[in-house]
């Protein structure tokens, strides 16, 4: 689904974000990105999208190299992507329907497709009582599921998540990294890049760890913390 080949970026100023970056990652599965600030967990994200072109190497996604992709193909590509940051990013004068109908409108989505799929997508998310409700009535937890309602909405074949759960308090952390599995489970392949330690070890999925723009772990049904590390150093 997803492969980079010897990748690496190095940004304007000189700053090397990723260091010959080669890593497969399979549909359906379910990846966590980890390192500290600055390591190149969001870069790798920003790859996938094509928001970001490596300096040198290749990223392919669904066996086709999008550094080649034309610049009047890359929205195409996005299509077949949901994106989810930690700011949640929805639009403050839209309703949460609205809000969620808009990534389908942007596309040229015919209007029963959107009629159809709009609430499809809130049902899933847990916010079919909140439709018509704007995103300043809504908790946190609330707004990152329409966030996630949103990006879903066009039943992508990858999700990107940046930090999901950053700005929000541990128990709803945990119910929206639930709500991203279960999006997974449908055959989503879901990449989530974060700083919690809590649903990383309570999901045990597979984790690539970044340090200095390269892969130091690469391991399955991991936790935050690799086992070799001294008791108490937190990546």
């Amino acid at each position: 689904m997803i492969r980079t080949e010897n990748v690496t970026v190095v940004y304007p100023g000189g700053v090397c974000a990723l260091r010959n970056v080669t890593l497969g990652i399979n549909k359906g599965e379910f990846v966590f990105l980890v390192g500290s600030t600055g390591m190149g967990k969001s870069t790798f994200l920003k790859l996938v999208y094509r928001d970001v072109v490596p300096t040198e190497g290749k990223v392919l996604v669904g066996g086709r190299d999008v550094t080649r992709l034309p610049r009047s193909h890359v929205p195409a590509l996005r299509r077949t992507m949901g994106v989810v940051f930690q700011d949640f990013q929805l639009l403050p004068q839209k309703t949460v329907w609205e809000n969620v109908a808009f990534a389908l409108e942007v596309i040229g989505a015919p209007r029963h497709q959107i009629v159809r799929g709009v609430p499809e997508a809130l049902k899933l998310v847990g916010l079919s009582n909140k439709a018509n409700v704007y995103p300043a009535e809504l908790s946190g937890g609330e707004q990152q599921r329409a966030s996630i309602a949103r990006a879903i909405v066009n039943d992508p074949a990858i999700l990107l998540a940046d930090e999901p759960t950053g700005n929000l308090d541990p128990d709803t952390s945990w119910e929206i990294t639930q709500l991203l599995g279960r999006i997974n489970i449908r055959g989503t392949t879901v990449l989530v890049a974060t700083h919690d330690q809590l649903i990383v070890d309570r999901m045990r999925k597979r984790v690539i760890e970044f340090d200095e723009g390269m892969v130091v772990r690469d391991k399955d049904r991991a936790e935050y913390r690799d086992e070799t590390t001294e008791p108490g150093v937190l990546y």
